[in-house]
């Protein structure tokens, strides 16, 4: 298995419509940047938010999620609370080949802001927009930019195709549209 450079993204994105829509260069002109790199590809984050609160004093439960535990958000800047936590999606829809797995990991231009992103990996032929999760770690109110860069993923290519990939197994994420909250 190896890390795919630049040019190898750019083919996959043309021939397989891997990454929809795809920038071919990176995009840097007063915005956290985002398009292809030399290893990975940045994503950017939609303006569409879930941002944890207390207000109903719900509690977050994985097996059980309730809904008043977050408050929908959309606009170009979405505040994140301090110590606090928000789901987004990306603006960019995945189709991962069969033969792929990505590990997507937040910008260093946020972290070194005390704002982490975290995204398991996408499996071989999951397909969606990308739920995001990001954690504000700092006691201060955090700023995160819709539509601008907020991960980076990186391809990585197995030397064969998996027995089961996520389409196989029928994955619960798969093709979502939007932030989709946990279930089992």
């Amino acid at each position: 298995m190896g890390l795919k450079p630049d040019h190898w993204i750019r083919k996959m994105a043309h021939e397989q419509r891997m990454i929809e829509p795809f920038e071919e260069k990176q995009v840097r002109n007063g915005v956290v940047s985002y398009g292809v790199s030399s290893y990975g590809y940045d994503v950017r984050v939609a303006d569409e938010f879930k941002i944890f609160t207390n207000v109903f004093s719900a509690t977050v439960d994985p097996k059980n999620f309730d809904t008043k535990s977050m408050v929908d958000f959309i606009g170009d800047v979405c505040v994140i609370p301090p110590n606090s936590f928000a789901l987004a999606r990306t603006v960019e829809y995945f189709r991962i080949p069969r033969k792929v797995l990505t590990v997507c990991l937040g910008k260093s231009t946020y972290a070194r802001c005390g704002i982490i992103v975290n995204v398991t990996p996408f499996e071989p032929e999951w397909e969606g927009f990308v739920t995001l999760e990001i954690s504000n770690t700092t006691p201060l109110p955090a700023k995160i930019y819709a539509n601008e860069g907020l991960a980076q993923v990186l391809f990585f290519e197995a030397d064969e195709e998996c027995e089961v990939s996520y389409a196989d197994k029928k994955g619960k994420y798969q093709k979502q549209q939007s932030i989709v909250l946990p279930k089992l």
